[in-house]
């Protein structure tokens, strides 16, 4: 796992305007990897950042990018509290809610839906996925919009332009403690 995999698919965590990002890395060795995450998880810490593996296989890690502290706000707000009873959580604390998430990837082969309440992404379009299906929502983009296509729309473009704006100075030399907002 690079710095450059972090920014071409973190860059709006690592700006501070998003929650959470997920990637697909491809694994050499293990040990590599926990290493890496361990040095990443040093290196970022003091910015408010997390890295986690939720899911490795044998020649690929699924890797989670998180702000802590926004994702105890995400997870503490009463929709997404009560999705998250629906779907067999535990009420409990941040961290313990997602040991639950890591045990629910590592058993099963997709994705849990509710997932994007790990994301950041709104309840109503996360609890709009569960009930409606992918079929039925007004707009896609980092998600599948239920609600409010309008402010949907707004973040996927502030999404995209971070995303850019980030390659690039990356591209330029700037180092990714230089780019990482603290939260």
């Amino acid at each position: 796992m690079s710095d450059d995999y972090l920014i071409r698919n973190c860059a709006p965590t690592l700006a501070g305007i998003k929650t959470a990002n997920l990637f697909t890395c491809p694994l050499e060795s293990r040990e590599e990897l926990f290493q890496a995450i361990r040095r990443t998880n040093r290196r970022l810490k003091d910015k408010g950042l997390r890295v986690l593996p939720l899911r490795v296989s044998r020649d690929k890690a699924l890797i989670y990018l998180y702000r802590p502290e926004k994702l105890a706000r995400d997870l503490s707000d009463g929709m997404a509290a009560c999705l998250l009873r629906q779907q067999g959580y535990v009420p409990g604390s941040c961290q313990k809610t997602l040991v639950q998430l890591i045990r629910k990837l590592r058993c099963q082969e997709g994705f849990p839906h509710e997932i994007g309440l790990f994301l950041g992404y709104p309840p109503e379009d996360v609890q709009g996925f569960i009930t409606l299906g992918p079929g039925c929502c007004k707009c896609s983009g980092c998600w599948k919009v239920y609600g409010d296509e309008e402010a949907a729309r707004k973040k996927f473009a502030q999404y995209k332009k971070c995303t850019q704006i980030y390659c690039r100075l990356w591209a330029e030399g700037d180092d990714i403690e230089r780019l990482t907002v603290a939260g």
